[in-house]
């Protein structure tokens, strides 16, 4: 039986993750929650994918023996595409991945033109192609690696100001290719990026519409473990990789999510 105080282990490269911890405690209010953010690791977009498998299953397999979680959450985008298959076969807890929202984009879509934001590494992945081959049959799927989004994203929880050309830059890099002017859909690929959606709904114009999958990464958490009892014996933790002078800044920040407690890992 599941201890009632065991956590729910939400591990991100930064603050990304966020945006699917706020959709989870809609859903499950009581669950005690560890949020860990491999800031030691940040940006994992511009790492190979050995560096990133090697490297998260690693970390994962610090974290789950230390913390004893009862299911982890890989709330990255491209870290679930690269190294879902090997955190499963490593670690004897339920993992729940996190994949680009390209099915429901494609049933969203009035123009048939899509476009997809991530990182360069998750959107040059075979399993992005497999998921556009299976679900996006008949449209057009237009793709752009946007790193800056990420910085843009971590700047912005910590109260600093970003510029507004981050934002164009990316919008440009999807409208700017052959077909770019008809996309009416844009999947939102990576979980930093629903936190800076504002701004890129600002860029993209109003008739432009976004979807990311932390809604539907929060409910398969819920029914995976909806029947468990929750309890809180301790303040939920947001576990750092490395200390730095960065953390001090997102605290007032975590604390709006719930996390009051941080750890170095």
């Amino acid at each position: 039986m599941t201890e009632a105080s065991a956590p729910i282990l939400l591990f991100d490269s930064g603050v990304g993750g966020l945006s699917v911890l706020a959709e989870m405690r809609r859903l499950l209010p009581g669950a005690p929650v560890i949020y860990a953010a491999d800031n030691a690791g940040l940006p994992y977009g511009t790492k190979t994918e050995a560096q990133i498998a090697a490297r998260v299953a690693g970390l994962l397999g610090r974290m789950t023996e230390r913390y004893r979680p009862r299911l982890v959450c890989i709330a990255c985008n491209t870290a679930s595409t690269i190294a879902l298959g090997m955190v499963r076969e490593v670690l004897e807890v339920p993992i729940v991945g996190t994949v680009p929202a390209i099915k429901p984009a494609a049933a969203m879509t009035g123009t048939g033109a899509i476009g997809l934001l991530g990182t360069e590494a998750t959107i040059r992945q075979a399993y992005v192609d497999r998921l556009e081959a299976e679900f996006a049959k008949g449209r057009r799927l237009l793709r752009h690696g946007a790193p800056e989004l990420v910085q843009a994203a971590e700047a912005r929880l910590r109260g600093q100001p970003v510029d507004p050309a981050v934002f164009a830059r990316a919008a440009d890099g999807l409208r700017l290719q052959p077909g770019g002017e008809a996309i009416d859909t844009v999947v939102l690929a990576c979980t930093h990026f629903p936190l800076v959606e504002k701004e890129l709904a600002e860029a993209f114009g109003p008739e432009v519409r976004f979807i990311h999958g932390a809604g539907g990464i929060a409910r398969r958490i819920a029914w995976l473990t909806g029947s468990q009892p929750f309890a809180q014996h301790r303040p939920d933790v947001a576990l750092f990789t490395r200390d730095d002078a960065g953390i001090a800044e997102l605290a007032p920040a975590l604390a709006g999510y719930g996390l009051e407690h941080i750890e170095i890992l």
